[in-house]
């Protein structure tokens, strides 16, 4: 082998690795997490109006939401906080609407993705940019949880209490106050956990429009011991 050809297999073999290494790269989980806090509320995120008209694909049964675009141009209006949908915590109740999660989307390629979001039908085309596309699509490819892992059939966590009030006093407590009371404005975080997918997602993804942190990098045992130790707190 010339020195020419060993140089020109030296190169492909590190191009190949290259690419090899790419392709099984870790998905971005600051994209991930945005992509979180626009499949809560994008318009928020982006700093837009609330669409006029209500979304087109939203069901007319669910008489309660379907004259309300700002709840139903939101992702997880239809879709449900855990991704489930109708497979999930809005099988039933004032949010079910029949349309199924996107935890089928989970592991898919972005770009098939953002073609779904840009069709005609979901109209996200003309709302959001390419980036803020990417990165919800990356949350739905890449940010599926096995809620089976943290929370209990009756809603409970499966954490450590003790250890969650140790992040929370560190890091929640500082926007929520010890008791969950702050802000005024919002209210008290104990009284929310009747609703421990919601509460888990802004917890992984941060709050839109808002500089609360988002935990997704760290082990989501973390944010399930916050939940444990947020349940402790007054709901009143």
């Amino acid at each position: 082998m010339t020195i020419l050809n060993r140089a020109f297999a030296v190169l492909t073999a590190v191009s190949v690795g290259a690419v090899a290494t790419a392709a099984f790269a870790e998905p971005d989980q600051g994209s991930i997490a945005r992509g979180g806090k626009l499949y809560d509320k994008w318009y928020k995120v982006v700093k837009a109006d609330v669409p006029a008209e209500s979304h087109p694909l939203y069901p007319a049964s669910n008489e309660k939401y379907a004259k309300d675009p700002a709840s139903n141009w939101r992702c997880k209006e239809c879709h449900g906080w855990d991704g489930m949908g109708v497979d999930g915590a809005y099988k039933s109740g004032s949010h079910a609407t029949g349309i199924k999660g996107i935890n089928g989307m989970a592991g898919a390629d972005p770009a098939a993705i953002v073609a779904v979001l840009t069709s005609a039908d979901h109209g996200f085309g003309d709302k959001l940019s390419e980036e803020n596309l990417n990165d919800l699509a990356n949350f739905v490819a890449y940010g599926s949880v096995d809620w089976s892992l943290y929370i209990n059939e009756d809603k409970s966590m499966k954490g450590d209490a003790a250890k969650g009030a140790q992040v929370y006093g560190t890091i929640c407590a500082n926007c929520h106050g010890a008791d969950g009371k702050e802000p005024k404005e919002m209210p008290p975080l104990g009284s929310l956990m009747g609703n421990p997918w919601e509460v888990m997602q802004k917890v992984l993804n941060g709050q839109p429009a808002e500089v609360m942190p988002a935990l997704r990098a760290i082990d989501h045992q973390v944010a399930a011991d916050i939940l444990a130790h947020i349940a402790t707190l007054p709901q009143e």
